[in-house]
């Protein structure tokens, strides 16, 4: 970096002792409670979760290998984001299931072994954001103002400081929280999206191995996501080798990253169109239609869950631009914040943007974010230690509260509340589970006393407040309601009845087809009991999906060439419903 790029004042103020780095056992212990809690003892719920297990076991139960090359969901063709998660996931279940079959059912130890892959996912994560975070510290762009008589930091801390910011930032995102646990494509998106910012920075100063990590991240990122998910950091990552971008020295080592990265496209895109020319041009065709303008009104609404999506960081990462703002071409700057917002405006060119895309924005965020933290004046880190304690403090209040009135009664109308949300549903205490939710609350109530009485100099206390907080309530809601969320959100019970139905009324090579089965749904019955649904008009059997709305205002008929066999739903959904029909003239 030219010295030039360097102005003589740096808006970032530190001393020594406020640059305190936590012990690596700290963030070891934060990161395993954050990715075990909730990971395992439930069921796959609807949409991603549970598409991402069907592909797997599609692969799995497909003699030909055509589903792991190309991802099905029992007949029908996933031709939509890439064979990356599929692939890790057949491959855990493979070596793992038959271990965990031991202690569980067949089907809860293919389940457990599917999200295996996570563990891998997270650590990549928190691998690539700590180094990226630290070798952008080091640099001297971003070291604090020197002070007169001594005292601030050494690069070395400082690099460290903020990079333990970086990775409690990312911890203590909301809206990635969930997704981090679920059998999808989105959290081998997350990861990889890291692994390239990391590879990135680097090419600083090892050019050849980062261009080698940066080529090997973009080209998993498309079979993670294909397009969609790969372009935005692929076009950030040639933003950074413009004529004046920070990387432009090094632009003779990108031949190499492109290379890997068409190597690695092409090893699974030429065989796939030899495999299933139909499936190809799907998946085409399902990008085409991806992309264009959604409307003001989408665009609105993008903006709004964009602010809880991407809470606390967005605000700090918006203060770090402006602070910086001298600095926009410094590395420490421009590496994260061209990462930032070419995915931003991605979603304007992308119908029916949500969590998936909006997942590109975290990593860059997080990073940006721990760089305001140094510029911050001390009421306003006071603020936010204070705005996180008392947070997360009453989320976790209202966890324990709303589990008393479950299980009491009292509050009366909190109760009647969730009473009416899991309609059918039998509470009960597991005390091991009550136990680890109790020591989870001391843990946060010892961090919040840790604050108020010791007033610890370091900046890192309010990132270290997010993140307990956060992680407190998490591990609140998957221990005191998972009961109660499997209940509510899994097709388990149901998928049963249906099973049943069929077996009862099934007639020799009779099939099966839908009418208005979502996606999400055909997933769950295929992975529960194994019903696959054909697409054969000339299928005498018909699961039907109607709403009960519809229903009772008898807007749902039976058609009147069909006979009902059965009829079910979700215990507490108070929307959808299946039937099962014969049709008798198909």
């Amino acid at each position: 970096m030219s010295s030039s790029l360097i102005p003589n004042s740096t808006p970032a103020r530190l001393t020594a002792t406020a640059a305190v780095k936590l012990p690596r056992l700290v963030l070891i212990v934060v990161g395993t409670i954050y990715i075990l809690a909730g990971l395992f003892f439930r069921d796959p719920w609807k949409a991603d979760d549970v598409i991402g297990l069907a592909t797997m076991m599609t692969a799995l139960g497909d003699s030909s290998g055509q589903a792991l090359l190309l991802p099905q969901v029992g007949n029908l063709a996933h031709a939509q984001d890439g064979p990356l998660a599929t692939w890790l996931g057949v491959l855990c279940i493979t070596l793992f299931a038959p271990l965990l079959k031991l202690f569980t059912s067949d089907l809860n130890a293919t389940i457990a072994a599917s999200r295996l892959p996570n563990l891998l996912w997270f650590g990549m994560l928190a691998g690539s954001v700590w180094h990226c975070a630290y070798l952008l510290a080091r640099r001297p762009e971003a070291q604090p103002l020197r002070l007169p008589f001594g005292g601030e930091p050494s690069p070395a801390d400082y690099g460290r400081m903020i990079a333990d910011a970086a990775l409690l930032l990312t911890v203590a995102t909301v809206g990635i929280i969930w997704r981090m646990h679920e059998t999808s494509e989105v959290p081998a998106m997350i990861a990889l999206q890291a692994l390239a910012l990391y590879s990135l920075v680097r090419m600083f100063d090892r050019p050849a191995s980062g261009a080698i990590l940066l080529g090997l991240s973009l080209g998993a990122c498309f079979l993670a996501r294909g397009w969609l998910g790969a372009l935005p950091v692929m076009v950030a990552t040639a933003l950074c080798f413009l004529p004046r971008g920070p990387l432009r020295s090094h632009i003779q080592w990108l031949a190499l990253t492109i290379a890997l990265t068409v190597a690695i496209i092409m090893a699974w895109w030429i065989p796939a169109k030899r495999v299933s020319i139909y499936w190809t041009d799907q998946w085409r065709l399902w990008h085409l239609a991806a992309w264009g303008w959604s409307g003001l009104k989408e665009q609105l609404n993008n903006l709004r869950d964009l602010a809880w999506f991407l809470w606390p960081t967005w605000p700090l990462s918006l203060l770090a631009l402006w602070q910086w703002r001298s600095w926009l071409r410094a590395p420490h700057i421009y590496v994260p914040a061209i990462s930032f917002l070419i995915p931003t405006l991605s979603l304007l060119l992308v119908r029916d943007a949500f969590e998936p895309e909006y997942a590109l924005l975290v990593v860059p965020c997080a990073v940006l974010a721990a760089f305001s933290l140094p510029t911050l004046r001390r009421g306003v880190v006071n603020t936010l230690d204070w705005f996180a304690i008392m947070c997360f403090s009453l989320t976790a209040a209202t966890v324990w509260l709303g589990w008393i009135a479950q299980q009491t009664g009292w509050p009366s109308q909190i109760a009647r509340n969730i009473a009416r949300q899991t309609q059918g549903y039998d509470t009960f205490v597991s005390w091991p589970v009550m136990i680890i939710a109790a020591l989870g609350t001391l843990a946060w109530i010892a961090l919040v006393r840790w604050r108020l009485s010791t007033h610890p100099p370091g900046l890192l206390r309010g990132t270290v407040l997010s993140a307990g907080g956060l992680i407190t309530t998490w591990l609140l809601l998957v221990t005191l309601w998972m009961p109660s969320l499997d209940y509510v959100r899994s097709y388990r019970d149901v998928s049963g009845e249906l099973a049943a139905a069929l077996k009862e009324n099934r007639r020799p090579g009779e099939c099966l087809r839908s009418w208005g089965v979502g996606s999400g749904q055909r997933a769950s019955f295929l992975v529960f009991d194994d019903i696959s649904i054909n697409f054969d008009n000339r299928c005498t059997l018909v699961l039907e999906q109607f709403s009960l709305r519809d229903l009772r205002d008898n807007n749902a008929p039976i058609p009147p060439n069909a006979v009902e066999l059965w009829q079910g739903k979700r215990g507490p959904d108070r929307h959808e419903a299946f039937r099962l029909l014969r049709i008798q003239n198909p």
